[in-house]
């Protein structure tokens, strides 16, 4: 069914905008009571609490949105979409949120609650994004009076799957319904240890899923598009491959063993990826990490020694990860807070910053709902705050076949880009700061110029690449129109058999050096290098495209290289002997705007 928004509806909504406009966001707002896990929600409002582990973290590290709960700005309107392992749609804390849409993509039904006690992710994902708020049970979410859907699309992965739970009807149009979902949440992700061609005009599959990225982001909802939030992943220091995990080692120096713009749902400018923050406003441990991460939010710890999520656990004190005996987070095996174990205080991960950032997009949404999401998104990005302001990034110190000693800057600290942003990969542009962003929606007036999407541009290189030297191999690529930079892509054809040496770096006409592949990765199986390798980088947003971009491409190292795999209790550690490579191609294309006239 189509649905038309009448002028009355246009009149209340701009009389809403008023209403609320009329407010001054006081300081050091109170979270409003109502829910009795509220207080260890320190995601919510950061007090120091501990969330039931042993120690709390740092006052004020937070999504900061106190102040748009008490206007009543909750989400309603808005429905996010868990596409997940499930989505228990008759928990107590989440039922009053679950409206018609969710799918059983195993058996064909509309209801996705897992069957199996070990599924929990996909409902304490929606509990973190859209747990009812002020009903006097449990916790509650970030847009607590958004609506909620969900898909198992992670038990069932199909194509058909996918497009439905990502927005298309079968006959593939987008949905339009003003019910359907507005924001999509994928706490999911890979670990990749070879390179993957990312050009969508030569892989039909990648070129579908693309397509849909596109269509439901511009066209849905009326034109006002809609939102998809993607977790980076947990493999800055080991992930799983095989029967075990992979584990940097010998000349790693702090690097990420996983770059987040390894995977090509990662380096797609329509996914909103985040990264994880935790109670302390520092990196979460296990955070994946790049140039594609757009905005970072709460994401915890693991529960025991600092604080994780408080969020909906599967019922019961025989399903999900709160269960009888259960001892690791004080929360857990029958409190009194929680005496049917329907709650946990475990969820982490980028998992868990990504329903974060859900429930955020969702309150901005609300609160106004005429802005398209492209300009919600800039709202985000220009609202954040920069945490961990002092972070110096990762160096790295290596040598060369010769002795020679080099000092190459992998990841840099916090820079302002050439429109005067912050952005560092480890957070992208900071913390999400909801009573800001949503201040700035109520008043917002200057939407973005309609986005443009250049063709991909081929640039033949045939360069070698210098072994173990931090100036590297350059090529360029002049850029003839005068656009305004929201996001950059590029394809990197890197013939190098021991790709995890490279380092790939974007250099704007402006001068912002942003290191779109960091070295030192698990890219540990690849034989033939970067092999048409997607990356994207946000780091250039706001800046002129027109001038000269140049690409370089670092080899970091001169000697052996060893990395550990671990299975069970074992360590077996590999060397790869040192290589030569060559730059052969790049390619190069913009999302952006033209300067309104």
């Amino acid at each position: 069914m189509h649905h038309r928004i009448s002028s009355s509806a246009v009149l209340l909504a701009l009389a809403s905008l008023s209403s609320h406009a009329a407010a001054e966001q006081p300081r050091n707002t109170p979270l409003q009571p109502g829910d009795p896990l509220a207080a260890q929600q320190w995601h919510l409002q950061n007090t120091g609490q501990n969330a039931f582990s042993k120690r709390g973290g740092v006052k004020g590290v937070d999504l900061n949105l106190a102040f748009t709960h008490l206007r009543g700005i909750r989400g309603v309107g808005t429905t996010i979409a868990v596409i997940d392992d499930g989505l228990e749609i008759r928990h107590p804390d989440l039922a009053a949120n679950i409206v018609p849409g969710s799918k059983n993509l195993v058996n064909g039904s509309n209801d996705p609650t897992p069957d199996s006690p070990d599924n929990a992710h996909g409902t304490s994902v929606a509990g973190i994004a859209a747990a009812v708020g002020f009903n006097g049970i449990g916790g509650r979410g970030v847009a607590p009076s958004a609506s909620l859907k969900g898909f198992n699309w992670l038990l069932a992965q199909t194509l058909d799957g996918w497009l439905l739970s990502h927005g298309k009807q079968p006959g593939g149009r987008p949905l339009e319904a003003f019910t359907d979902s507005r924001v999509f949440n994928q706490s999911y992700g890979s670990s990749a240890v070879r390179s993957t061609p990312g050009n969508p005009d030569q892989d039909i599959e990648l070129k579908t899923e693309e397509e849909t990225y596109e269509d439901v982001s511009r066209n849905s909802h009326w034109g006002r598009g809609a939102t998809f939030v993607k977790s980076a992943g947990n493999a800055y220091s080991y992930f799983r491959a095989g029967n075990g995990y992979l584990i940097g080692y010998k000349g790693n120096e702090g690097l990420p063993v996983q770059d987040a713009n390894l995977t090509t749902d990662n380096s797609n400018y329509w996914n909103v990826v985040v990264s994880a923050l935790n109670a302390d406003g520092v990196r979460s441990s296990y955070s994946s990490v790049g140039a594609n991460v757009l905005l970072t939010a709460p994401g915890g710890e693991y529960g025991t020694d600092s604080p994780a999520m408080i969020t909906t656990d599967l019922t019961g004190c025989q399903r999900g990860w709160n269960i009888a005996g259960s001892s690791d987070n004080a929360l857990h095996g029958g409190n009194a807070l929680d005496p049917n174990c329907d709650y946990n205080g475990v969820m982490n991960g980028t998992s868990s910053a990504a329903p974060a950032t859900s429930g955020a997009f969702a309150l901005v949404m609300s609160a106004n709902p005429a802005l398209n999401a492209r300009d919600v998104r800039h709202i985000l990005i220009t609202t954040a705050r920069q945490v961990d302001a002092a972070n110096p990034g990762v160096a790295l110190a290596f040598q060369d076949a010769g002795g020679g000693s080099h000092r190459y800057q992998a990841i840099p600290g916090w820079q302002k880009n050439a429109a005067g942003l912050p952005f560092h990969q480890f957070y992208g542009f900071g913390l999400i700061n909801v009573d800001k962003a949503v201040e700035k929606a109520l008043f917002y007036n200057r939407p973005l110029p309609p986005l443009e999407k250049t063709r991909w541009q081929t640039i033949s290189a045939q360069a070698s690449i210098p072994d173990a030297d931090e100036k590297g191999v350059e090529s360029v690529y002049t850029q003839p129109d005068n656009l305004t930079v929201e996001a950059v892509q590029i394809l990197v054809d890197a013939e190098h058999s021991r790709a995890s040496d490279l380092a790939v770096e974007l250099i704007s006409p402006a001068g912002t050096r942003s290191v779109l592949l960091s070295p030192r990765t698990a890219l540990v199986a690849e034989d033939y290098g970067l092999n048409q390798q997607r990356l994207l980088s946000n780091h250039f947003y706001g800046e002129s495209a027109k001038g000269q971009w140049r690409i370089r491409v670092i080899d970091t190292n001169g000697g052996d290289y060893q990395f550990i795999h671990r299975v069970g209790a074992k360590n077996t550690t590999y060397t790869l002997p040192n290589a030569a490579g060559k730059l052969k191609s790049w390619s190069i294309r913009f999302f952006g705007h033209r300067s309104a006239t």
